[in-house]
């Protein structure tokens, strides 16, 4: 670090030794000094946003992508709009540095009645909001700099959560006053811990006939694929993924059986896994979606749970034990299970092929499966999109990615634009529906302004059908909220002033020549196709079983 380097130029020289190369964000008067020392910076992009949600929602797919990001928004209005991109990437381990530029610092100091505040002086009330859905915030100056900008990103890496770093537009072009920077130790296992973890798993194993092994989110946020395949491959048991993990284990792999779904998912994988003697799950989130609405029927002796640095087994809890080391420990255990996985019957291998046929899910699910290549980023939103996506089976190499926790609609469409920022080498589907798409479709605009060439699917069915589904006590004609304004989506693009390959489809025969077409021409345009459904109530099997458990818990009311 240079004598003379500048608080702003101290801070984007950490974001780019971290690989961020853009920041998303949006322009307000008190981050001008933090725009204009990017623009001389070499090395990081500005990528700008049509609102501060959705720049935060691309900057939270960006870290699915490539480890990390940023995002850059102004004090009061522009931090309490990404606030929900925030705080979805605090629910769903997302590292991600929020950056704030404030007002100047007299200003704050004399307690002037600013525009963007809440007009009572107080410039520390949006930080306090932020400690409550980030890892960790600070209020940067030339004198603390050096010590917290690499204290918020050694937590972010550690905790997998998003940070909040605010700066006041008159420091940021200061030189920073002190260059000591926090070490970079990272927490190192419990070495007693670990081996007593190992025997107990031994004993515990002697008696074991069936095993499985179940691999969830912070499989993929913590980087434990690789680890996690070399153990499946030793042991030679069958692997399922949680709803919320899904990727994280290769789906191409013959011991990979789908996704585990309590008693809305495949009935194959469901007895596989509630069978099993002994269970691996490796950074599993028990969330109410994971455990599909409490009907998972997992036996909490019989498990060890592995989480980034504890440790279950049985009821015996391990700390400070890093996943990674456990993961290879276990490698060496003596255990391999005899009977192979076999030949598995995924649901959407079966192609329904009449081409005159209206769409429905039981034909377009397979042809989007049939479709998609390895090392394909596929982005897909909360709704019915999400529950028979979840079932199509990945290439390898893919990368999938969609909220399965915090759920927030609107969220994938700027995702897949931060996926295609993030890596412009690899090809990126969206899976949206028309309710969530109408929240975030500005940034359809930043994909074409930004060169951008995604293959987005737009689920037409009529409103919010995952709303109709879920809600079992009133009929649906008389849910007028669920209901939604009709739009031309293939003409977004051109409202966006660009061009794009449209298709608006409604018979299985049309979306095969769309999808033959955009294929043909994703590497030119971006490819926008309206998959029209007629029945409103059409939906995957696994969310029709939801439904029906729905309707008969209102039952046992």
């Amino acid at each position: 670090m240079a004598e003379n380097t500048t608080l702003g130029q101290y801070l984007y020289d950490c974001l780019k030794a971290e690989g961020i190369t853009e920041i998303f964000g949006v322009p307000g008067d008190y981050n001008f000094s933090l725009l204009d020392t990017l623009e001389d910076y070499d090395g990081i992009e500005f990528i700008n946003g049509r609102n501060e949600l959705n720049a935060g929602y691309a900057a939270d797919a960006y870290a699915r992508v490539k480890g990390m990001s940023a995002l850059i928004t102004t004090f009061g209005v522009g931090e309490m709009s990404a606030c929900n991109a925030i705080a979805g990437a605090y629910s769903e381990n997302v590292p991600l540095i929020h950056i704030v530029g404030s007002p100047k610092t007299m200003m704050q100091q004399e307690k002037e009645l600013a525009h963007h505040t809440l007009m009572d002086g107080d410039f520390d009330v949006f930080r306090k909001v932020y400690e409550h859905i980030t890892g960790y915030t600070a209020i940067l100056t030339p004198e603390n700099a050096a010590r917290e900008i690499p204290a918020a990103i050694k937590i972010a890496k550690e905790k997998k959560k998003p940070v909040y770093l605010v700066v006041a537009i008159d420091l940021v072009e200061k030189p920073l006053l002190t260059h000591s920077k926090t070490s970079e130790n990272m927490t190192k296992t419990n070495v007693d811990a670990l081996q007593s973890a190992v025997k107990h798993i031994k004993g515990m194993l002697e008696h074991v006939n069936k095993a499985v092994l179940l691999v969830d989110v912070k499989t993929l946020r913590y980087n434990l694929q690789k680890p996690v395949l070399q153990l499946a491959e030793r042991l030679n048991v069958p692997v399922a993924s949680l709803m919320q993990g899904k990727s994280g284990f290769d789906e191409s792999h013959p011991q990979y059986i789908g996704v585990y779904g309590g008693a809305f998912g495949s009935k194959y994988v469901t007895e596989t896994v509630e069978e099993a003697d002994f269970i691996i799950a490796v950074g599993a989130v028990w969330s109410d979606v994971n455990t599909s609405k409490g009907t998972a029927k997992l036996n909490p002796l019989k498990m060890v749970e592995i989480q980034p640095d504890t440790l279950k087994v049985g009821e015996a809890s391990y700390m400070n034990v890093r996943a990674e080391e456990i993961l290879n420990a276990l490698q060496d255990i003596g255990y391999r299970q005899n009977e192979s996985v076999g030949n598995i019957s995924f649901p959407y291998d079966t192609m329904v092929e009449d081409p005159s046929a209206p769409l429905k899910a039981n034909s377009y699910y397979p042809r989007i499966q049939q479709m998609l290549k390895e090392n394909d980023i596929v982005v897909t939103e909360t709704g019915t999109f999400s529950y028979g996506m979840s079932q199509v089976r990945l290439p390898k190499g893919a990368t999938y990615i969609a909220q399965g926790g915090w759920q927030s609609i609107g969220y994938a469409t700027p995702a897949a634009f931060g996926a295609c920022i993030a890596d412009r080498s690899r090809r990126v589907l969206l899976f949206t529906g028309d309710g969530s798409i109408q929240l975030t479709a500005q940034e359809i605009s930043s994909m074409l302004e930004n060169g951008c060439k995604p293959i987005v699917f737009i689920l037409n069915n009529n409103g919010y059908t995952i709303e109709k589904f879920l809600n079992v006590k009133v009929d649906i004609e008389k849910q007028k909220y669920n209901e939604i304004p009709e739009w031309n989506y293939t003409k977004l693009a051109e409202a966006f002033g660009q061009e794009a390959f449209t298709a608006r489809v409604e018979t299985n025969g049309e979306l095969d020549e769309a999808i033959t077409n955009a294929q043909d021409m994703n590497a030119d345009k971006l490819c926008l196709i309206e998959l029209v459904v007629k029945d409103q109530m059409d939906a995957p099997d696994y969310l029709k079983k939801i439904r029906q458990y729905l309707e008969e818990q209102e039952k046992l009311k």
